[in-house]
């Protein structure tokens, strides 16, 4: 099926709503949110941002053993979740902490993996989150399986695939893109551009005018957006779903933002760029924007600043409480959740695991 090429180009510019000073910009083709969820996306900025900060602390306190912060780009976890339906599902990478909780998932269950206890900490069909993907883009592919699935069973589901720019190199990627645009899958491929994969900065990971433009040469309608404007990304996530909804097809959305932090507690991101390169981005904070809007609509009052604070203080006291409490490691549990039926091997190998600790209990 051809595709009007116009159509599939993004916009030049990065669409915004709110200014990094607050001050609403019009834009053609894309209106405000409606004022209650900008409210409620203010609060869950709040909550993400305090799960970020308690997350670093518990790395910091050996209760972590990793934690790949999205501080600053908290407005793109918070988006892609309030634009779905319940029915629908989110694909999250290794990065995307604060957007499973934003789903609902209890906040020391998200952070099971990081812990280094299980492989994921919730039940996805329960939840509809896949289980965190540490390896770039292979995600991907099973989002488009679900969508694929979803849609010969006559399913309004939506899926939301989340990656990072450096997830765009990768085969999984432009092979994900390819089966999604043939196959006209419901699928939103959400690429957080925070400007570095690690330590390999966007201008090293393609020569694209941006990535956006990569869904062009699959068929897929792409679009650019400030990704530290909520309101701007609510706007044009929520077009790109209901699309993908209404059988037109996979879309593809580049938020433009930045990794403030290091990639995670073990990089040290002074090796490769400069202080002089963050500063300008805190200046461009998600939430100081929404706060200043909201302020000046009269959305926004003392009170409420101190409710959605003290909700996230909540939110904070039970990962201190759950990630605190010690984990009872049972031998059997790596053997249990390998095959539906074990294996004659798998069985053999439980046994001999069993007569060691035996053994040494006997000593």
């Amino acid at each position: 099926m051809t595709r009007d090429a116009a159509h599939l180009l993004p916009s030049t510019e990065p669409v915004t709503l709110i200014d990094p000073d607050g001050h609403p910009v019009p834009h053609v083709g894309h209106d405000m949110p409606d004022p209650q969820a900008l409210v409620s996306a203010y609060a869950a900025l709040i909550a993400a941002r305090r799960f970020n900060d308690q997350a670093n602390a518990l790395v910091r306190q050996g209760r972590l053993a990793v934690y790949p912060s999205s501080h600053g780009q908290e407005a793109c976890q918070v988006a892609c979740v309030q634009v779905l339906g319940d029915g629908d599902w989110l694909f999250p990478t290794y990065r995307d902490s604060a957007a499973i909780v934003a789903r609902g998932v209890d906040p020391v269950e998200a952070l099971t993996l990081l812990r280094g206890d299980w492989h994921s900490g919730y039940d996805p069909q329960a939840t509809k989150v896949a289980p965190q993907a540490t390896p770039l883009a292979t995600h991907l592919l099973h989002a488009v399986g679900v969508a694929h699935a979803a849609r010969l069973r006559g399913e309004p589901t939506v899926v939301m695939a989340l990656c990072g720019d450096g997830a765009t190199s990768e085969g999984d990627f432009h092979e994900a893109l390819n089966f999604a645009a043939v196959f006209r899958t419901p699928v939103v491929f959400f690429i957080q551009n925070n400007e570095y994969a690690i330590s390999v900065p966007l201008a090293r990971q393609t020569a694209a005018p941006s990535l956006a433009h990569k869904g062009i040469g699959y068929g897929v309608p792409s679009e650019r957006v400030d990704g530290n404007d909520v309101a701007a990304l609510l706007t044009v996530l929520g077009d790109a779903v209901a699309r993908a909804r209404a059988g037109e097809g996979p879309q593809l959305i580049e938020a433009h933002t930045y990794r403030v932090q290091a990639h995670t507690n073990a990089d040290d991101p002074g090796r490769y760029r400069s202080a002089d390169e963050v500063t300008p981005w805190l200046s461009r904070d998600p939430i100081s924007r929404l706060s200043v809007y909201l302020t000046g609509q009269g959305l926004l009052g003392d009170e409420r600043v101190a409710a959605c604070a003290a909700d996230a203080e909540v939110l904070a006291e039970r990962m201190r409480a759950g990630l605190n409490a010690e984990t009872v490691a049972d031998y059997r549990d790596l053997f249990a959740h390998v095959f539906a039926v074990p294996t004659s091997q798998l069985r053999e190998q439980q046994a001999l695991v069993a007569d060691e600790l035996s053994r040494e209990e006997v000593r």
